[in-house]
């Protein structure tokens, strides 16, 4: 028997009671609003969201706005018993754990869920799905791709009619900043790095953005939704930025490209590409021109054609933004006895393997300066079936020590002729070295 949507535990059908977990930059900024604009949410949503706890660690320890904006008693370290007596469950904590386990307590009880965890949801998305559809509550989770764009309602509900063939998506501010700044500036990665993290677009240890974790964790989600199908983290091919020079990036200008550190999802005749790594992207492209710490996801759909968002996809007042957006909307589904859109993964496509991806590649070379190379290198690019699209020789008349420098863009291809193909290139006695391989993607 399908369960009964739960009833609110507060006595007064007029109020909803909500808890936050978690008071970090996002987590504050949610409070705060809960407590400032309580008029306005209260009509836009159908009843007042009272704020009834936040849990944290450490509740002696001083944190803005606490005692001034939002009450010090409303703080406490008892996260269950915070969760068992709310109707909505605001989890912005992060990590696996302890988030999942108080999630699947918040849906047990019957509560609906707002998170922007998506690293929990690119882990362990379908099983909280699953248990959220089956209490029939709202599992929302619009903060945890992009920040404040809102691109997870467009995909799953505006474009259901739809058919999604690619999303394109610059989902990682602090990456984003760092080869923006290598571009307008001329800063290598480290010094770029170091900026980004002076400014606070980076943290301490900028691993999971600068090697493109954070970004593969929201491609598995803009995936799932897009392609109605399940992907996980651990199916998404992932490479970082960190390895994109400030030569990477001044060859990328001479042939008309900016890099970006890209998510891509494609659905193929055969299932669906997943992956994250840095790209060449036209200047004429409108990813080419998202500068700084903003975010843009590039939709393409049968029927709607090209669509893009763009906005700012970090911070604590622009994920707030998502999370108060969704935190009304899970109201509203209360007080009317529903839920939201459920999980659709109805089409279960197959997820492809990373060398089954189809895309070009920009090759940077150093090669001896004599007659007939390029003819060997073409001729090792044709016997694993890439064709060349264009040839660049970057260093003009012979040089001092005997090479000259070659740039070469091939057509598209699947990743595993390109990656064999380079492959094969290093191995020729002219080649002295392959400087750089870089895909181009956008076209």
């Amino acid at each position: 028997m399908t369960p009964e949507p739960a009833a609110p535990t507060t006595g007064d059908p007029g109020v909803l009671r909500v808890a936050l977990l978690g008071y970090g930059v996002v987590g504050s900024q949610v409070a705060r609003a809960l407590v400032e604009n309580a008029d306005d949410l209260a009509a836009r949503s159908g009843a007042r969201l009272e704020l009834v706890g936040v849990a944290v660690r450490d509740a002696s320890r001083p944190r803005d706005g606490v005692g001034t904006v939002v009450p010090a008693s409303l703080l406490t370290e008892d996260a269950e018993a915070l969760v068992d007596r709310a109707d909505l469950v605001i989890e912005v904590m992060g990590g696996l754990e302890p988030a999942r386990s108080l999630i699947r307590r918040a849906i047990a009880a019957g509560a609906s869920v707002v998170t922007a965890n998506k690293a929990l949801l690119a882990a362990q998305g379908p099983e909280l799905f699953e248990a959220a559809d089956a209490a029939r509550v709202d599992l929302a989770f619009e903060a945890a791709v992009a920040g404040a764009i809102p691109i997870v309602r467009p995909v799953r509900e505006s474009l259901a009619g739809d058919q999604v063939r690619r999303v394109l998506g610059i989902v990682n501010g602090t990456t984003n900043y760092v080869l923006d700044q290598m571009t307008t500036l001329g800063l290598d990665l480290s010094d770029a790095l170091a900026e980004a993290q002076a400014l606070g677009f980076a943290e301490a240890d900028p691993t999971a953005d600068v090697e493109g974790y954070d970004a593969a964790a929201k491609a598995a989600i803009l995936a799932s939704l897009a392609f109605h199908t399940r992907v996980s983290i651990d199916q998404v091919a992932r490479e970082g930025i960190t390895g994109v020079t400030a030569a990477d990036v001044v060859a990328a200008a001479t042939t008309g490209h900016v890099v970006k550190l890209l998510a891509i999802a494609e659905r193929t005749a055969e299932g669906v590409s997943v992956r994250v790594h840095p790209a060449l992207v036209p200047a004429a492209h409108p990813l080419a021109a998202v500068h700084g710490a903003f975010n843009a996801v590039f939709v393409e759909a049968d029927g709607a054609g090209p669509l893009m968002f763009y906005g700012q996809g970090a911070g604590g007042r622009p994920t707030a933004s998502a999370v108060l957006g969704d935190l009304v909307s899970a109201a509203r589904d209360r007080l009317s006895g529903g839920k939201g859109s459920y999980e659709s993964a109805y089409a279960s496509l197959p997820v492809l393997p990373a060398d089954a991806a189809v895309t070009r590649y920009q090759v940077r070379l150093v090669v001896a300066d004599r007659p007939g190379v390029l003819a060997q290198v073409a001729g090792v690019l044709a016997d694993h079936g890439v064709s060349i699209d264009a040839v660049r020789q970057t260093t003009g008349e012979e040089s001092a020590d005997g090479t000259a420098s070659l740039l070469i863009t091939t057509h598209a291809a699947r990743e595993a002729s390109l990656a064999a193909t380079v492959a094969a290139v290093d191995g020729l006695g002219s080649v002295h070295e392959i400087t750089s391989v870089l895909r181009v993607e956008g076209v």
